[in-house]
């Protein structure tokens, strides 16, 4: 096995910031988290400023004067963790919450599929970033000492059972101090090392310091089995982000709404699935008088997808097009019904480097075009042809909704006849000179002619094409256009202009 332990020694700062690209101002927005009275963990422009964790909030002030300060709030940071952990599905179906601010994963039996451990470790510290969340790292063969690593020395990669045990002994000792009490007897020995520990019997350890310090080794060293709880992942898909303060305009929510999205496609990853619609609820702050309902925005996808990038980009032009009633203090994402998504067909001779949690592949595909467009133009105003089986050219097709065309409908194909792709409103008539037909001089019958006659049935129907008898030749002109173009009763006409 492979562990992967991702440490958030920020993450009761971040988990209450808001967007950093709305901080401005040139005065520096110096933050700390309180909890009982103390600095719990301040930003960086607050430690240069001297305020440090463990400290009493009353000497920050008087190190910091403009201190902003905010009290923790676990609850936010126990709903921010469980998202964080919905997101790492889209890597792995392993994940583990150790505490209130790590995850593990086991990412073995995945660096494969994402083109080895370079490419899959880039994307997760990458997606984390892109989040807002500063990470510690580190790998090794037990989450133990994986979680040890990431605690002290981060960013070790340590992968087989000689070199793990080398890293594991030049940790300090206090790794192993489960409470205060077992730190002071480790302490009262002496040593600064694991390693130094780890040459003393173990039966007298045991005595002096209790089982729980070298059980906890043997874990990390692998000579006992850690078994570790794995993360549900919920069966549907319902998560709320409490806002750090009011939004007051709905462009500033994307921000927000990214980590609602990355939740979703991981847990999505997880199942295998993609979605064709999922909603956006807005809850705004209650006034004295009444209470605003809350906003429902509804995210439609021309294809059921996971791709992270995609739904963030529906959702940007939605957002940037929505006039709030009132400030937003709570999100939440929706999506009840999950649709199987099917995998895509690799190339024997490439990597594979497709992202996690939604497939990059997806974001070039026509479906996200016309996502963007309704975004942007409304929904039922994206059209595209249908075909129907009539022969006659003007009959032959209609103007649909994007969304209510049928895909498990086949083609309909009447005759193997070339077709041109774009038809004029209404036939044009042509000049007509020594029986040749003409548009810009005279024209050169390439391939015709093609019988299309008869209607009968519609002839009696207002606005109704009717009967109709027609010659239809494929035809070139002095331009070099190719052209559609049909003799009828009345003379000849211009019908269609190929590509």
């Amino acid at each position: 096995m492979l562990w992967l332990s991702l440490l958030f020694p920020q993450f009761p700062l971040e988990v209450l910031a808001g967007d950093p690209a709305l901080q401005s101002g040139s005065v520096a927005i110096t933050r700390a988290v309180i909890e009982n009275e103390h600095i719990l963990v301040a930003d960086a422009a607050a430690r240069e400023a001297g305020v440090l964790a463990g400290m009493r909030l009353a000497a920050a002030w008087a190190r910091q004067p403009l201190l902003t300060v905010l009290e923790r709030r676990s609850d936010l940071e126990a709903a921010a963790l469980k998202r964080l952990a919905c997101w790492a599905g889209g890597f792995t179906p392993d994940v583990c919450i150790r505490d209130e601010s790590s995850l593990l994963l086991e990412i073995e039996g995945c660096l494969r599929l994402f083109g080895g451990l370079d490419v899959l470790l880039k994307q997760i510290l990458d997606g984390l970033t892109a989040q807002g969340f500063t990470v510690r790292h580190a790998l090794a063969p037990t989450p133990m000492a994986a979680s040890w690593f990431a605690l002290v020395v981060p960013e070790t990669h340590c992968f087989d059972a000689d070199q793990l045990r080398l890293a594991v002994a030049n940790l300090p000792v206090a790794v192993l101090a489960s409470s205060p009490d077992v730190a002071a007897r480790i302490q009262a020995f002496g040593l600064q090392r694991i390693g130094d520990l780890m040459a003393l019997p173990r039966a007298a350890l045991m005595r002096r310091v209790g089982a729980a310090p070298l059980l906890a080794l043997s874990k990390a060293l692998g000579e006992l089995p850690d078994l570790r709880q794995r993360f549900i992942f919920p069966d549907q898909f319902c998560e709320t982000l409490e806002l750090p303060a009011r939004i007051e305009h709905a462009g500033a929510l994307l921000y927000a709404g990214q980590r609602l999205v990355a939740a979703l496609c991981g847990w999505l990853a997880n199942r295998a699935s993609g979605v064709a619609t999922c909603l956006l609820w807005l809850e705004h702050e209650r006034g004295r008088d009444k209470a605003e309902s809350a906003t429902r925005i509804e995210l439609r996808f021309a294809e059921p997808t996971r791709d992270a990038n995609r739904i963030t980009r529906v959702l940007r032009e939605r957002l940037e097009r929505l006039r709030l009633p009132s400030s937003v203090l709570i999100m939440r994402l929706e999506a009840a019904s999950a649709e199987t998504l099917p995998g895509r067909d690799g190339q024997l001779f490439t990597r594979a480097s497709s992202g996690a949690a939604g497939g990059s592949a997806e974001s070039g595909s026509i479906g996200a075009l016309v996502e963007r467009l309704e975004a942007r133009l409304g929904e039922g105003n994206v059209m595209r042809l249908e075909q129907i089986a009539d022969h006659r050219p003007e009959c032959a097709s209609r103007l649909v909704p994007w969304s209510a065309v049928d895909e498990s409908v086949k083609m309909i194909e009447i005759n193997a006849a070339p077709r041109p792709l774009w038809l004029l409103p209404k036939p044009e008539a042509l000049k007509e000179i020594s029986g040749r037909p003409q548009r810009y001089g005279p024209l050169e019958l390439m391939n015709g002619p093609e019988r299309i006659e008869s209607g009968w049935w519609d002839a009696d129907e207002q606005d109704a094409v009717g009967d109709v008898q027609r010659d239809y030749f494929v035809a070139r002109s002095t331009r070099q256009e190719w052209l559609w173009i049909f003799r009828a009763e009345t003379g000849w006409f211009l019908h269609g202009v190929f590509a």
